[in-house]
């Protein structure tokens, strides 16, 4: 694995449209900053925000947190992420994935962006099981009936990658995305002990309570509304996170866009390897 310099991944970010312009539209972004700001919880991925945003100020917040433009009269076609934003997150996360494999730690790795982003996830897992950490896969096969747009809900089950990244599946075994904070919500009872009936109230006691969440979407939502230390991936339309992160919830939020070629997030994952002391 190749990791490129700093000036490199930049570059790479820019021309793949990780960050850079990026081809999240912009109606769909301020669409989400409304939909957030009132609360709607499919746009909070479980996250129990303490303070009133308005479109505003959640706008405001993504300029900060994520590089989008800041012309409040930008409301039609795309939108930008800032690749130094990028990559200062990338080595954030990479100080806390280190730290997790020097000490050992318990992980949780999830994607409810399967079909992009899971090679970054199974990277991360295999170099994290090799440095002796224990990658927690609870509450495997665990189903639900998810809300898909507007057909009638479909049968959604928990399925681990490799045994190691909780994705969701359909009937015929297909991955699906998803914002939905519930499959990590039942992975952590199970974790903590309490999806059999039991009473704990200190799930970190527990020798399955994760030290490490890596997540995005409403996994990693839910898992730093548990206390976990979480770090994870966000695109330009998706500010719960970010919003998280300012409140205290989510350690290292990286924003980029998460629907490109998987191949193009190669030299992404090399960097974050690298700097987390996974890979020379």
């Amino acid at each position: 694995m190749t990791v490129p310099s700093r000036a490199e991944l930049r570059e790479h970010l820019i021309r793949t449209m990780i960050a850079g312009d990026v081809a999240t539209p912009r109606q769909s972004n301020l669409l989400h900053y409304r939909r957030m700001a009132k609360g709607d919880p499919y746009y909070r991925f479980g996250l129990d925000l303490k303070r009133s945003w308005t479109e505003r100020e959640v706008l405001e917040m993504m300029v900060r947190m994520c590089g989008v433009n800041p012309d409040r009269m930008h409301l039609y076609g795309d939108d930008t992420i800032d690749p130094d934003k990028t990559i200062d997150a990338l080595e954030r996360m990479a100080e806390r994935i280190g730290q997790a494999a020097r000490r050992r730690e318990k992980v949780v790795l999830a994607t409810g962006h399967p079909a992009t982003l899971m090679p970054i996830y199974l990277a991360l897992g295999r170099a994290l099981r090799e440095r002796g950490c224990t990658v927690l896969t609870p509450a495997a096969g665990w189903s639900y009936a998810a809300e898909v747009g507007t057909s009638a809900p479909q049968r959604r089950r928990i399925r681990y990658e490799e045994g190691m990244v909780a994705a969701l599946e359909d009937d015929d075994g297909r991955l699906h995305h998803t914002h939905d904070p519930f499959p990590m919500e039942a992975m952590l009872s199970e974790a903590a002990g309490t999806s059999n009936g039991s009473d704990s109230s200190t799930p970190a006691e527990s020798k399955n309570w994760p030290d490490l969440a890596i997540a995005d979407h409403g996994w990693a939502g839910a898992a730093g509304q548990a206390g976990i230390d979480t770090v994870g991936f966000a695109d330009c339309n998706d500010p719960a996170l970010f919003a998280g992160e300012v409140e205290g919830r989510i350690l290292v939020t990286v924003p980029m866009d998460d629907g490109v070629h998987p191949a193009c997030y190669e030299p992404l994952t090399a960097y974050l390897m690298s700097h987390a002391g996974l890979i020379a």
